[in-house]
């Protein structure tokens, strides 16, 4: 995935965690829609199926909110990004949570997932305290 980078912020430890997030979590969907993908004995998708896309799409939002942080000057706008930021951080987890429970051998993946969730956190608050 390629984003058109300020040369600062690819060395950035947060925006090297969110890459790792974003190819995590589309191994984990991959693996996990193999098994979710089946319909149920009733003829019902299984809905677990929609939340191993959301942790897809959720990751891939990371990335662009911290690069339109950076580059924002006005600092309502700023703010806007990093609660933006926040709030996709908490769903990815959620959804990693929810999907825990689901009926597919890719959910032992997922407390690997929500542990570098946990680590993208404690960098956020320390690069949220630099802007």
């Amino acid at each position: 995935m390629s984003y058109n980078l300020p040369s600062h912020l690819s060395d950035l430890p947060l925006y090297q965690k969110a890459m790792d997030i974003i190819v995590l979590s589309r191994s984990i969907s991959t693996y996990l829609n193999q098994d979710l993908a089946y319909l149920n004995a009733d003829g019902s998708e299984d809905s677990h199926i929609y939340f191993s896309g959301d942790i897809v799409q959720q990751s891939t939002n990371l990335a662009p909110e911290i690069i339109n942080a950076e580059r924002e000057h006005c600092s309502l706008k700023k703010h806007k990004h990093l609660e933006s930021l926040d709030r996709l951080t908490h769903r990815l987890y959620n959804n990693c949570k929810r999907l825990e429970h689901s009926n597919s051998n890719g959910r032992d993946y997922l407390p690997m997932l929500r542990y570098e969730l946990r680590k993208f956190r404690k960098l956020q608050r320390n690069w949220m305290m630099t802007l």
